[in-house]
Formats: structure tokens, C-alpha cells, sequence
């Protein structure tokens, strides 16, 4: 199996809490009896009926999480039993982590990669690789070194666009399952995305103050 398997395999089954219907892991509501089910134990690609790949259909995957996020939407359970509304809330913060995990490249990234066994730090931990350091801390003492918002543009659009190759790298790293390059794409793609929300805010200072 490569890291771009879709996620396709057979579901976990379960069994429906009120009429005892088999129901798959991943089902939202029973097939039988029309109650709202548990969560269940399904990642966040079945969860929202996506392929277990870094490449996934942006539209599709928008198109799935707003479908559930309709059926689950509180006014639909006013008057329902306290158990319902309770596994309702559960199906549907499950459903927003998926959403929120998927949606997001570099959470994507982590998420397929620590599915897959990649030795990832924690996030927000301290970069580990001595010259992607040394990197981050010229481009960062060129952003504090910046006066104009054009000269912030400039390191910004660097960094969009080295993240924009990073991204169809990280593709081909896992669909190879070469998990020393997932490691290393995922690291670089965390500093940029780092170092594109602090160029953004400085120039947002830099313009709020007519520089």
C-alpha cells in the first residue's frame, strides 16, 4: 500500500445504538431507523469520503463537510432527545476537526504523515535541521531589516512561491512513500508558513504607519 492509497478499505462496523441495525464506521445516521450515530474510530479521510492522499479536490472535500455540517446543524435536533443532541455534538466536532485538519496543507501534510510513520517534532517545537535554521534566521533578520511595505512584499512573495513548489514535492515525496523528504517538506513547509504570517503582519505595521 503507498501513501497515496485512497481510503477506500472497508469501514469498521458498528452496531446501531437504537435499533441495532449494522451500520458501517463512518455512517452519519442510520440506515434503518434514521437516528444520529456515534462518530465512530474513522480518520478524517473517510470521514469525509476523501482519499487518503496529500492531493485531495479542494471543492469536493467543501462540498462533503457543509452536506454534513447541514444534517447536523443544531436546529435540526431542538427537539430531539438528549442522547440525539448529545451524539450530534460529538458527530459534528469530530466532523470540524476533519474539516479544519484536511482543509489545511501543512495539517494535511502532518496528519497523512503521522498515519504513515513519519517522525515528526511536535508542533510549534523548535526546528531541528542546523541549516534550515541558519535560513530562517537571515530571512527573518532581512524582514526586521525591512522598512518598506514593498520590501516586505518581496520576502513574502519569495516565500508563497517557494511554498507553492514545496507543496508539489510534498505530493510526489508521498505518493514515492519516501518518508526522509515528507520529513524534511514538512519541516520547510511549517518555517514558511511561520515566516509568511510574520511578513504579513509586518507589513500590515509598516502600512498602518504610511511606510
Amino acid at each position: 500500500m503507498t501513501m497515496s492509497t485512497a481510503a477506500t478499505t472497508a469501514s469498521e462496523t458498528a452496531v446501531c445504538w437504537s435499533c441495532g441495525t449494522a451500520t458501517a464506521d463512518t455512517t452519519t445516521f442510520c440506515a434503518a431507523c434514521g437516528l444520529v450515530q456515534p462518530p465512530g474510530q474513522s480518520d478524517h479521510f473517510a470521514r469525509l469520503a476523501q482519499p487518503r492522499s496529500f492531493d485531495i479536490d479542494a471543492a469536493g472535500l467543501d462540498r462533503r463537510y457543509f452536506e454534513l455540517q447541514r444534517q447536523l446543524h443544531p436546529d435540526r435536533f431542538a427537539r430531539k432527545t438528549a442522547r440525539e443532541k448529545a451524539i450530534s455534538q460529538q458527530q459534528a466536532a469530530a466532523l470540524n476537526e476533519a474539516y479544519e485538519t484536511l482543509k489545511n496543507p501543512l495539517r494535511r501534510a502532518r496528519y497523512l504523515a503521522q498515519q504513515r510513520g513519519v517522525d515528526l517534532p511536535g508542533e510549534g517545537r523548535t526546528i531541528d535541521d542546523p541549516e534550515l535554521l541558519m535560513e530562517a534566521m537571515e530571512r527573518r533578520e532581512a524582514l526586521a531589516e525591512s522598512t518598506t511595505v514593498s520590501a516586505v512584499q518581496a520576502l513574502e512573495s519569495t516565500a508563497q512561491e517557494e511554498r507553492a513548489g514545496l507543496l508539489q514535492g510534498l505530493s510526489a515525496q508521498f505518493a514515492a512513500n519516501d518518508k526522509s523528504g515528507v520529513r524534511a517538506a514538512i519541516l520547510r513547509l511549517a518555517y514558511l508558513d511561520k515566516f509568511t504570517e510574520e511578513a504579513r503582519a509586518r507589513r500590515f505595521n509598516l502600512g498602518a504607519s504610511g511606510q
